[in-house]
């Protein structure tokens, strides 16, 4: 197994890390046209602490496919996506306030980047009253918790990044502060929380900076007064005495500033630009808004104006003379899906059991009366019966993270043929299957007289009978285990 020495920060040119610019489409283009190292925009911790890891399941796609590793929300947003082309060189910039999460989430990644970041340097409201970003700088030991903790935690190198203070001296003793615990360089955006792109850039207050600490400076801020070609990075270098240059906007413009041959023709960094965006299925308002950042004053050309007026991918495409490359493109990944479903379905094939009693049938809560499923039914005619207590086995499927259960009473299996989005719902729904076939009541509104509802309300009358006679009663007999579903202790595959 080969073994990657840790990233380096010294003598690098780097993507910096830009809300909705940062994603995979601009680090992999900033890596071809020479950037050494690309930030991610920034992720907040909590967000990401709900994702998963998904490299199969729907995201199967994305792997085989697109071959990306996706970190997805609850509502299936893809909230980080990374591929094998820029493991070594990406670094993960988080939001964070709290140490723990902070750790939860840099173990959550660490497997799939370079680095680890911490914003410290967010001046925007939507940060900065969440106690992140540029409200760290006013609270120097939660950031020595903060990265302590992340040092201490992870093997990947921890960064972070900073704007400066009001004066030079508080700024230089915080740097110290911070270069203690370990990080192993420090990104200074030499603008005051207050300051604008317009403000000038402090060369003066980095350069301090990077003659008072050992670990490497990444100089920040220099779009504007310095760099507008390849030779200006230099510049700005020197003037801050920095290991290394971040660059924002001037990238965010024209991503060919990294070319030590000079900036490409913006025509041909923007169709550069949507190749990836299509290749990697980026979602289109996010494509959208980095094209419309390139062309900037030539928005309200008739480009520009289509630009604006797109509404997906396809039309973006059209409107730069693309639309070959993309249905191109599109017809290989239905291909490659088509294929993988085939391949997915002969595993199901593979795995059928001739033994299993199977009816396609959903649970659907809306066809039963409140607080009563097939699963409580099946218990129920299970103990009067003198069965064992029904057992389900629940699977999930790769390709689409849908789940199957089989369900065994009497030693007989039974199964829907439907795979449904939950746990709970796929064992309903092999309960119905039971049910049906033995000719049992599943407890359905259209069933008429519902027997268990019955009993509850007669043991809910004796109830108010006996408490009215004097007798305390901890709890309504429905209450009662004879009346609750048995949770299965079959592990799903995550």
């Amino acid at each position: 197994m080969t073994v990657n020495p840790p990233l380096c920060f010294s003598g690098k040119k780097i993507l910096a890390p830009m809300v909705r610019v940062g994603t995979l489409p601009m680090r992999l283009l900033a890596l071809d046209y020479g950037a050494d190292i690309v930030y991610c925009e920034e992720l907040i911790d909590i967000k990401m602490l709900q994702c998963k890891r998904v490299i199969n399941g729907k995201y199967r796609i994305s792997f085989e496919v697109l071959e990306t590793v996706d970190f997805v929300a609850p509502n299936e947003r893809v909230v980080f996506r990374t591929c094998e082309r820029e493991r070594q060189r990406v670094v993960f910039q988080m939001g964070s306030a709290d140490a723990e999460r902070a750790l939860a989430v840099a173990k959550l990644v660490e497997s799939d980047v370079a680095g680890i970041d911490i914003n410290m340097g967010c001046p925007k409201e939507y940060s900065t009253k969440a106690s992140m970003g540029a409200a760290l700088l006013s609270d120097p030991d939660k950031i020595e918790s903060i990265l302590t903790t992340l040092v201490k935690g992870v093997c990947k190198p921890v960064t972070c990044k900073i704007r400066i203070l009001p004066s030079v001296e508080d700024t230089v003793n915080l740097v110290k502060r911070i270069e203690k615990t370990g990080i192993a360089a420090i990104a200074v955006h030499g603008r005051k929380k207050e300051e604008r792109p317009q403000h000038p850039v402090h060369c003066d207050v980095i350069k301090a900076i990077s003659e008072a600490v050992s670990i490497p400076v990444i100089a920040n801020g220099g779009s504007h007064d310095f760099i507008k070609e390849y030779m200006d990075i230099e510049t700005f270098q020197k003037a801050t005495a920095a290991s290394s240059v971040m660059i924002a906007r001037a990238a965010m413009w024209n991503p060919s500033i990294f070319r030590k041959e000079g900036l490409f023709p913006l025509k041909d960094v923007m169709q550069d630009y949507l190749k990836y965006a299509v290749r990697y299925d980026n979602h289109y308002t996010n494509t959208k808004y980095c094209l419309c950042q390139m062309l900037r004053e030539q928005l309200e050309t008739a480009q520009g104006k289509k630009l604006h007026a797109a509404q997906s991918t396809q039309e973006i495409c059209e409107v730069f003379e693309m639309g070959d490359f993309y249905e191109e493109t599109t017809a290989i990944f239905e291909a490659k899906k088509m294929s993988l479903e085939t391949e997915t379905q002969d595993e199901d094939d593979q795995m059928d059991d001739p033994d299993v009693i199977k009816m396609a049938v959903r649970f659907d809560k809306r066809e039963y009366p409140p607080q009563i499923t097939p699963k409580m039914y099946l218990l129920e005619w299970c103990r009067k019966e003198k069965h064992p207590q029904p057992v389900y086995e629940t699977v999930q499927r790769p390709l689409d993270r849908l789940f199957c259960s089989v369900v065994t009473v009497a030693e007989q299996k039974y199964q829907s043929t439907l795979w449904d989005k939950s746990k709970k719902l796929a064992e309903q729904a092999a309960a119905i299957v039971c049910l049906r076939t033995l000719g049992v009541p599943e407890g359905k509104l259209s069933e008429g007289e519902n027997h268990l509802i019955n009993k509850r309300k007669r043991e809910d009358q004796e109830c108010l009978n006996n408490r009215d006679h004097g007798e305390d009663l901890a709890e309504p007999s429905h209450k009662k285990a004879n009346f609750t579903e048995e949770t299965s202790d079959t592990n799903v595959p995550r």
